[in-house]
């Protein structure tokens, strides 16, 4: 047996042996680009206090990843198509792994985002080649079970993420979570090479350059707007990022549909199963990430669990992610992806509809049920939208199909954080507002404080540490009466502090209750479009445009 795999898995008569093997390869390639993400959202504080970020720097810190990755993946994955998809791998996992180094050893803001923005280029490589490879690997019989898995680890890394930070934050610094991505980057190479079989498009014609550039100009325009308008305001910025990402949609279009071989044909969204499939791929992010946007900011902040302590107590989802996938390989060859894909997003309707009744009272109990649901929802839903997607593409277009999957993915998670996440922040600034009206604290530190609930708490800590200051004072001074005076202002300080605290825990829970509420809206109504527009049982989503060929493929 050779040690590094040469003969592409459609040249032999039997399904390739090592194919489960090398699953496991692309899963563990799918899992580091999806933590990447996820680990951010509790290693995020100690990063903010460490570089002194402002909340535009860490918005960006954050979404310098998104940029890149959306808009790069249609494009890369076309190139994997024709060259080599496992080439495209092993190079995105080679870039990911450098932006990683680079991110641990970053000092500044703009470092953090530079390396964060070379992670996305080279995850914008990852994720095509991972769902593109799984296709070429697995026969057509075993695909559904073979994404399954694959939408699972999806899953379990959104879980995992803040887990796996946790630990690391526990004797590390923020930077930590960083350097975790390089030495599972470098295993994934080299079981790339070892297990997972080459493949490349052997009919595939020139690479239409014009339509895939158009592709990351609107793209990356729109995630542009996507984070700027919601967060920043809608000033010049926002605004030419979006007569941009209009005018560079329509330019694609038109360019695709009179390009002979384009990039993507965009006549597939006109088919209701495949367009149904990327818009539930699509609204079931915007409802997961805006959710998990809040729900580690509450456990972190407004319930006080520490940064391991919080991934432990996201598990309930990974576990019901695993389950979800069991009951949709069960289900949907008996009953049709409609009904799975629709059971899923009701449940991810129900999930956001329990979150509604977080109160300032709430503890880890009213959130158990709603990360079950959600879990559930999410392996239920997404496999089979995946499937039909990939489904939909010929042989020499999967790295293609993967990209529009994925690409759907993204900018649906993008719309999640940033307009669940722009709710957010107003909802928790006017219920802050109300709740403190009639203080006596001063307007400066109600203003901090109502910029997110991290500046809530620390205003309140300030306050505190006054009280404690003047008390001390008090307990040293030789005069009575200014002793007397002090401890009345330590005292009012001090109720002070504990009014503010409780001011923004209860502004947060309450608007994380009216985020979700929207959610839930906003989701609800996509379930009903997205069971309208997928075919019944026996109504076959639209196959690949043209007849799939047999592949040839270099050794690459």
């Amino acid at each position: 047996m050779r040690l590094v795999v040469t003969e592409p898995a459609d040249r032999t008569d039997q399904p390739y042996a090592r194919r489960w093997w090398a699953l496991l390869v692309l899963c563990l390639s799918l899992l580091i680009i999806v933590m990447a993400n996820t680990a951010l959202t509790v290693a995020a504080p100690d990063m903010t206090e460490d570089l002194g970020l402002s909340s535009a720097d860490l918005q960006w810190v954050i979404d310098g990843y998104t940029v890149p990755y959306a808009a790069l993946m249609l494009l890369l994955g076309a190139i994997g198509d024709k060259y080599s998809r496992r080439g495209a791998l092993v190079l995105g996992l080679l870039v990911f792994g450098g932006g990683s180094v680079f991110g641990f050893l970053a000092g500044s803001a703009a470092t953090v985002v530079a390396a964060r923005a070379v992670m996305g280029a080279g995850a914008a490589m990852i994720m095509p080649a991972t769902l593109s490879l799984l296709a070429a690997t697995f026969p057509r019989a075993e695909r559904a079970k073979a994404i399954t898995l694959w939408t699972a680890t999806a899953g379990l890394a959104i879980a995992a993420g803040p887990l796996v930070a946790g630990a690391l934050l526990e004797r590390h610094g923020w930077s930590s979570t960083f350097l975790i991505n390089v030495p599972v980057a470098a295993l994934a190479v080299v079981g790339a090479f070892v297990l997972v079989p080459p493949s490349r498009a052997g009919h595939r014609g020139r690479i239409d350059y014009g339509g895939g550039l158009l592709s990351v100009v609107w793209i990356a325009a729109l995630v542009y707007m996507i984070i700027e308008g919601p967060h920043f305001g809608w000033g010049v910025k926002a605004v030419t990022a979006a007569v941009v990402a209009g005018a560079g949609l329509v330019a694609f279009v038109l360019w695709e549909l009179r390009h002979p071989r384009p990039v993507l044909d965009v006549r597939r969204f006109t088919d209701r199963g495949f367009a149904g499939s990327n818009l539930a791929v699509a609204l079931f992010f915007l409802a997961v990430f805006g959710a998990f946007y809040y729900l580690t900011q509450h456990l972190q902040f407004v319930l006080g669990y520490d940064a391991l302590d919080t991934g432990l107590r996201m598990l309930p989802l990974a576990g019901a992610v695993f389950v979800g996938s069991a009951l949709t390989g069960y289900l949907t060859p008996r009953v049709g992806m409609k009904w799975t894909v629709t059971a899923g997003m009701a449940g991810g309707t129900a999930a956001l509809a329990l979150l509604t009744r977080i109160g300032p009272g709430s503890s880890y109990g009213d959130f158990v049920a709603p990360l079950i649901v959600l879990g559930l929802a999410i392996g239920l839903a997404l496999s089979p939208c995946t499937d039909a997607i990939m489904g939909a593409f010929p042989e020499s277009e999967l790295g293609v199909g993967g990209a529009v999957n994925d690409t759907s993915l993204e900018l649906g998670g993008s719309l999640g954080i940033a307009v669940l996440g722009s709710l957010l922040a107003t909802s928790y600034s006017g219920h802050l507002s109300d709740a403190t009206s009639g203080s006596k604290l001063p307007a400066s530190a109600l203003d901090s404080a109502q910029d997110s609930v991290g500046a809530g708490y620390a205003v309140a800590r300030g306050i505190g540490d006054k009280a404690r200051q003047l008390a001390e004072q008090a307990a040293h001074t030789g005069d009575p009466q200014q002793a007397e005076r002090l401890r009345a202002q330590a005292e009012q300080l001090g109720g002070g502090a504990r009014q503010m605290a409780d001011a923004v825990g209860s502004a947060f829970s309450d608007a994380v209750a009216h985020t979700s509420l929207v959610g839930a809206v906003v989701l609800g109504v996509g379930t009903l479009l997205v069971a309208l527009l997928l075919p019944g049982r026996h109504e076959p989503v639209a196959g690949p445009a043209e007849e799939r060929k047999p592949e040839t493929a270099g050794a690459r």
